[in-house]
């Protein structure tokens, strides 16, 4: 499937972008009180990361159905990689700003924003964008790279993937805000959603040793799950991942899907890759571990073209 195929089916697509808009401007949709119209995936196209959240969540009901007040929230974009935005290796830093934003608009008493990085911590922090908003906004920092942060869970569900050493932080927060950027990966084909767990737990290596995607799914089945999930395609690394070789392995593909069902919105972005989901082993395994619904096609889907 073309990536554009994906947003053909968009009901009033031009419309909904103008009304949120001009029906009061931006500053309603932080507490939006409208009942979900029962979507499972909402998918928008075509502006900038910031402004396409502001759209997408509304039509989950506003971001107040996800976050209370008082309530100390979780962020986790993918911070991996010592690189500026442009190289898109790590998640839209504007995009994890405008969730901050909307997080303390509803009420949340607290907001945290970490990855396990692969390279230097500080620096991914630093470079990627996503340190200098966050704090902007009033969320804390969390560091991810010593061993005494993580703490020991059972995962009774998994196939391979028994335990995992999980962050403090995952454990100590109210609301689970999960946001990968969509790319490239020379492992597991794509990464999404699920794969983003890799930068919550500390041994990392076990699951390369051990059938990857297995441990993936293995992880997805763990308690403390994401309670929204926003993917970040707005420049998209479709060749060279995880890190990228140069701006020609990137497509400005001006996209997010946000969901709660992480496996139908991996789903989608592996469509927007042109990959067939079922072809993406860990994606066919969650699914097949009742985790979430890869078929796309049983899913009410909203989508949005600005």
């Amino acid at each position: 499937m073309k990536r554009i195929d994906f947003f053909k089916r968009t009901v009033g697509a031009g419309l909904a972008a103008g009304a949120a808009i001009s029906l009061g401007g931006y500053d309603k949709l932080w507490h939006s009180t409208s009942l979900s119209a029962g979507y499972d995936l909402v998918a928008i196209m075509g502006g900038k990361p910031d402004s396409m959240f502001d759209l997408g969540i509304q039509e989950l009901g506003g971001i107040g159905t996800f976050v209370k007040k008082g309530q100390k929230v979780l962020v986790k974009p993918n911070i991996g990689w010592d690189r500026t935005p442009e190289n898109a290796a790590n998640t839209n830093p504007l995009l994890v700003k405008r969730i901050v934003e909307h997080c303390f608009r509803a009420g949340a008493s607290e907001v945290y924003v970490f990855d396990h990085t692969c390279d230097n911590w500080e620096n991914c922090y630093k470079n990627s964008g996503i340190e200098k908003t966050a704090k902007d906004t009033g969320a804390k920092i969390v560091p991810a790279n010593s061993e005494s942060y993580y703490q020991e869970v059972s995962i009774p569900g998994g196939k391979i993937l028994k335990s995992a050493k999980v962050h403090h932080i995952i454990l100590e927060t109210d609301v689970f805000i999960n946001v990968p950027v969509l790319k490239d990966h020379s492992s597991t084909r794509m990464t999404g959603c699920l794969k983003n767990m890799m930068g919550v737990v500390w041994d990392r290596g076990y699951w390369h040793k051990n059938d990857l995607d297995q441990c993936i799914a293995d992880y997805a089945t763990y308690t403390k799950k994401p309670t929204l999930n926003i993917i970040d395609y707005y420049n998209v690394m479709t060749k060279n991942g995880p890190q990228g070789v140069s701006n020609e392995d990137i497509v400005n593909m001006q996209s997010m899907i946000i969901t709660t069902d992480w496996v139908a919105g991996d789903a989608a972005a592996a469509k927007m890759l042109g990959i067939n989901p079922a072809d993406i082993n860990h994606i066919s395994m969650a699914h097949k571990m009742g985790i979430g619904n890869m078929n796309l096609d049983s899913l009410n889907i909203q989508r949005i073209k600005i």
